[in-house]
C-alpha cells in the first residue's frame, strides 16, 4: 500500500502522518498541545490517543482504488503472460531436482527392504536351526529353559581330541576333516527314544536274519568311556518275548520320533570315511556271536520289514529288467541268466526280490520321495547298505567280513573283476568266497581280526572303517581293518551286466546312517552255545565320521536324495515293526510302466 501523507496534515511528518486530520486533538506545534478538561500544555497525550486512527481506511490518507498499481505487486500477481514466458523452455530434470527425488528414491527403497525385504531374505538365507533332538530350538523346554543334560551333544564331541579332527585318506592323497564323533566318554547314558539327540536302541526281534535275541534298549549303554552293547542269556523266555537271548542294538541317524510319532531327522552322511574303535564281544576262538557296525540308506527302517522291501539292497537308477520282481519280464522266462546258476538252496534262481519299489521306472504321481528329472520320470530311490565291520570265528580264529550288498544282481552273483576293479590290499584279507543268495548280492573282504582285541581275549580295541566316494566314474570303497587297509573295490565291478540285462549300480549315494549291535544266528555261522560266555559285551570307544573338505554331505534330507517328506506319508511302516511286508501295511505298490498295464 501506498503510505505517502501530504504535508498539511500535520506540522510533522514523523508523528502526524499517523494520526487522522479530523482528530480533534490535533497539534500545531512541537512544544505546544491542544488541551481539554483533561490536557496540559505541559504533558503530550497517552500513547493511545497519539497513535490512534480514524475507523475510516479513507481518513488515513492511503490509496484505496484496486486498480492502484503497487512496486511489489508482481511477486505476488499472477501474469499468465509472463508465466509462460518464464516457463518456457524448463525442466524438472535439474540437479537439484534429480537430487530430491533420487534422495526419497533411497529413502522409500531402505523402508521397502527394512520391513519387507529383510524377512524375505532372512527366510533363504539364515541357517535352519534345528532342535537336534530337543522339543524346541536348541533343546530347550516350553519355558525357554535350557536343560541340563549329561554328555554333550554338538556334531562333533568336545572329548574328541584336537589330533583326530583330520585324518588322511586311506586312499587318496587327500586330508579329510571330522564332520561327527561321538567318543561315549559320559557314563550311564540311555537310548530309549528321545533320551539321545542322535542314538536311539530299538525294542524288536530282529527276524529278518533269524535272530536268536530280542533287542532291548536296557542292553545298550555307556560306561568306561565305551558304549557298550551287552548280551545275556535270559533264564525264562517268557519274560523275554519268549526268546533265549536278549542284547542291543543302537541306530545313528534313522529317525527320532517324540510323542505323536512326528519325525525328525538325525545324523547322515554322504560319501567320507567312517571309523569305529571296538572291542569285539566274547572270545576270539570261539564262534556264534555276530557284533556288527554298519550304514545303510536313510529310507530302509532296519529292522521293520515293510519300510524296507523292495527297497534293500538297491543302489539303482535304471529303468529295465533290474527294477523288476526277480529281475525277470513279466511272462517270460528271460533273461535265462536270472533262473540258471543262482542260488543252488533255491533251485538256483538268482532274486526272490520283488523289484525295485521306487524306482527310475515309478509312473508319474506315484508315491515316490523324488526328484524328479525335466521329463518327468523319476530318480531311482532305494536303501543301500555298506558294513563297517560283521564279525565271525571261523576255525578258531577271529575274522571280519567287510562288505557292501547289492541289488539288482549280476549273473552268478560275480562282479567284474578285471582291470584291477577290486584290489587285496592286505595279505591277511581275503575275497569272501560267499557271493550272495536270492535275497542279495555282496561284494566282501574276508580279513583277519587283531586276535587280542576281543572282550575275553587281550581286551584291546581295535579301528574298523571304510572310505567311500558315491556314484560312478572314480567312484569306490575302501575297507581297513586294523588301522590298515584292507581292500578296494572301485565303481567299474558293478558295471552293466550284459547277461542279466541290468545297468551300472553306482556306489550308493543316499544319505546313510549308523547301525552297531550285537546279534546271533544261525545264519552267520555255527553257534557254538555250550562254550560262549554270557553276558558278552561290544564294546565301542568311539564313532567318528569324516569328510573331504570341498564335498561336505550331511543330513538325512539332502535335496538331491529327500527322504523327510516320504518317510512321514508313510510313518507308520517306519514305526510298527509287525508291518513285515509292504503289503502288511496295506499300500499299494506303486507302478511300474514295464509292468502289464504300465502307467494307465
Amino acid at each position: 500500500m501506498n503510505r505517502s501523507f501530504s504535508k498539511s496534515s500535520a506540522a510533522s511528518a514523523s508523528t502526524a502522518s499517523l494520526l487522522p486530520t479530523t482528530n480533534p486533538r490535533h497539534f500545531s506545534d512541537p512544544k505546544t498541545y491542544s488541551v481539554d478538561s483533561h490536557s496540559s500544555t505541559s504533558h503530550p497525550p497517552s500513547l493511545s490517543e497519539k497513535y490512534a486512527l480514524s475507523p475510516s481506511p479513507a481518513s488515513w490518507g492511503a490509496p484505496l482504488d484496486m486498480s492502484y498499481t503497487e512496486p511489489d505487486d508482481f511477486l505476488h500477481n499472477p501474469d499468465p503472460k509472463r508465466d509462460r514466458m518464464n516457463d518456457r523452455g524448463g525442466t524438472i530434470f535439474t540437479a537439484r531436482g534429480l537430487a530430491n527425488v533420487g534422495c526419497l528414491f533411497i529413502l522409500a527403497l531402505g523402508i521397502i527392504t527394512l520391513f519387507a525385504g529383510y524377512p524375505i531374505i532372512s527366510l533363504f538365507t539364515d541357517p535352519k536351526q534345528t532342535t537336534q533332538g530337543g522339543f524346541n530350538l536348541g533343546g530347550i523346554n516350553a519355558t525357554g529353559q535350557i536343560p541340563i543334560l549329561p554328555g554333550n551333544f554338538g556334531l562333533i564331541d568336545k572329548d574328541t581330541p584336537k589330533d583326530a579332527y583330520t585324518k588322511k585318506s586311506y586312499l587318496l592323497d587327500e586330508e579329510f576333516v571330522l564332520v561327527f564323533s561321538d567318543e561315549f566318554e559320559q557314563d550311564g547314558r540311555t537310548f530309549w527314544p528321545g533320551d539321545d539327540p542322535y542314538w536311539e536302541a530299538v525294542n524288536l526281534h530282529y527276524w529278518g536274519t533269524n535272530d536268536l535275541e530280542w533287542y532291548d534298549p536296557h542292553q545298550a549303554t555307556t560306561g568306561n568311556g565305551s558304549l557298550l552293547l551287552r548280551m545275556d542269556r535270559v533264564n525264562d523266555p517268557s519274560i523275554n518275548h519268549d526268546m533265549e537271548f536278549r542284547s542291543g542294538m543302537s541306530r545313528l541317524g534313522r529317525h527320532k520320533i517324540d510323542e505323536v510319532l512326528l519325525f525328525r531327522n538325525k545324523f547322515c552322511f554322504t560319501g567320507g570315511l567312517i571309523e569305529v574303535m571296538v572291542r569285539l564281544p566274547g572270545s576270539s576262538s570261539i564262534s556264534g556271536l555276530w557284533p556288527g557296525a554298519w550304514t545303510m540308506g536313510n529310507l530302509g527302517r532296519a529292522g521293520f520289514g515293510a519300510s524296507v522291501e523292495g527297497l534293500w539292497p538297491y543302489s539303482y537308477d535304471e529303468c529295465d529288467v533290474g527294477t523288476l520282481p526277480n529281475q525277470t519280464y513279466p511272462g517270460t522266462s528271460t533273461p535265462i541268466a536270472a533262473l540258471e546258476n543262482g542260488d543252488p538252496s533255491h533251485e538256483n534262481v538268482l532274486s526272490y526280490l520283488p523289484g525295485q519299489r521306487l524306482s527310475a521306472c515309478t509312473c508319474p504321481g506315484e508315491p515316490h520321495p523324488g526328484p524328479a528329472r525335466a521329463d518327468g520320470t523319476y530318480v531311482g530311490r532305494a536303501a543301500p547298505e555298506i558294513d563297517i565291520l560283521e564279525a565271525i570265528v571261523e576255525n578258531g580264529e577271529g575274522h571280519v567280513s567287510l562288505s557292501a550288498q547289492w541289488a539288482p544282481y549280476n549273473a552268478q552273483y560275480l562282479p567284474n573283476n578285471s582291470s584291477g576293479n577290486i584290489v587285496v590290499d592286505d595279505p591277511l584279507t581275503v575275497i569272501n568266497p560267499y557271493k550272495g543268495g536270492v535275497f542279495q548280492q555282496t561284494t566282501s573282504g574276508l580279513a583277519a581280526t587283531n586276535q587280542s582285541c576281543y572282550e575275553l581275549s587281550g581286551g584291546c580295541f581295535t579301528t574298523f572303517g571304510f572310505e567311500y566316494k558315491p556314484g560312478f566314474d572314480d567312484a569306490y570303497i575302501t575297507w581297513y581293518n586294523n588301522n590298515r587297509r584292507s581292500w578296494t573295490l572301485y565303481a567299474p565291478a558293478m558295471q552293466r551286466d550284459l547277461a542279466t540285462e541290468i545297468s551300472a549300480r553306482p556306489v550308493p549315494v543316499e544319505p546313510m546312517y549308523i547301525i552297531l549291535n550285537l546279534a546271533i544266528s544261525l545264519n552267520f555261522g555255527f553257534v557254538d552255545f555250550e562254550n560262549l560266555e554270557f553276558p558278552a559285551t561290544m564294546s565301542v570307544d568311539y564313532v567318528r565320521v569324516y569328510q573331504p573338505k570341498d564335498a561336505i554331505n550331511t543330513g538325512c534330507d539332502p535335496k538331491e536324495y529327500p527322504t523327510a517328506a516320504y518317510i512321514e506319508t508313510f510313518k507308520e511302516a517306519y514305526t510298527n515293526n509287525n508291518f513285515t511286508l509292504w503289503s502288511d501295511y496295506k499300500q499299494p505298490w506303486p507302478k511300474n510302466r514295464l509292468m502289464p498295464g504300465g502307467c494307465d
